[in-house]
């Protein structure tokens, strides 16, 4: 029991731990600094303006990302308009990827590629979801239930795997341009650059963090199961 125990909570921590950490290094970082020269969506346009980018446009959104297709960065409220370490260093990630993008680079293009047909599994694995009652109540197996309910998981198991191999794209954007950017250009103090460096490493993690709750969070679906 002991070490059923001890197994259960080494997975616990491994599935949710790393989102756990995400959240916690963004929020650490998001005081607001009055001190510091912009905010996070000054900065993008800044960069977008210094990389001759002209053509990508800043817009606030729910959450922060490059928007390939609409050649967009988007940022959420509090790092559009937030003068922090964390907006400051947000805005810095995002905007490499439209670096990225612009410099042709061949693993952000594969990533753009494929990522409808993730977005492809995704959705079958909620139809798959959600669709688990109904053919509980047509069949009355329990057994057929949970190989239903297991494809599902493996599908968003899909979006895992995909966001791990593609996860240079991101420990790039953060580490090899988007850190540079902020030391030479100084927009933030040396005694900064530690937070602006946890806060880069928990952009680059934040898709595999999510994608490992997304694996095993079916609480959307549990208002439809019936367990």
């Amino acid at each position: 029991m002991p070490i059923l125990l001890a197994l259960g909570a080494l997975l616990f921590g491994l599935v949710f731990g790393p989102h756990w950490w995400v959240r916690r290094a963004m929020r650490q970082y998001a005081t607001e600094r009055p001190d510091l020269p912009g905010t996070g969506g000054e900065l993008a346009h800044h960069l977008l303006d210094l990389a001759g980018l002209k053509y990508v446009s800043v817009e606030i959104a729910p959450a922060d990302h490059y928007d390939p297709v609409a050649k967009v960065v988007r940022l959420s409220p509090g790092n559009h308009d937030g003068r922090s370490i964390t907006a400051v260093a947000v805005a810095a990630h995002e905007v490499s990827h439209a670096l990225q993008h612009a410099a042709g680079d061949q693993l952000f293009a594969a990533r753009v590629r494929f990522a409808p047909v993730v977005q492809g599994f995704e959705f079958t694995a909620a139809v798959v979801m959600m669709t688990a009652p109904v053919v509980l109540a047509l069949v009355h197996s329990p057994v057929l239930l949970a190989l239903q309910v297991g494809i599902g998981v493996a599908l968003l198991g899909i979006r895992l795997v995909f966001h791990v191999l593609t996860l240079p794209v991101e420990l790039d954007a953060s580490f090899r341009r988007a850190l540079p950017i902020l030391e030479t250009g100084r927009f933030l103090d040396a005694g900064d650059m530690p937070g602006a460096r946890t806060v880069l490493r928990a952009a680059a993690l934040t898709y595999v963090a999510s994608s490992l709750i997304a694996l095993v969070n079916i609480a959307r679906f549990r208002r439809l199961l019936p367990f």
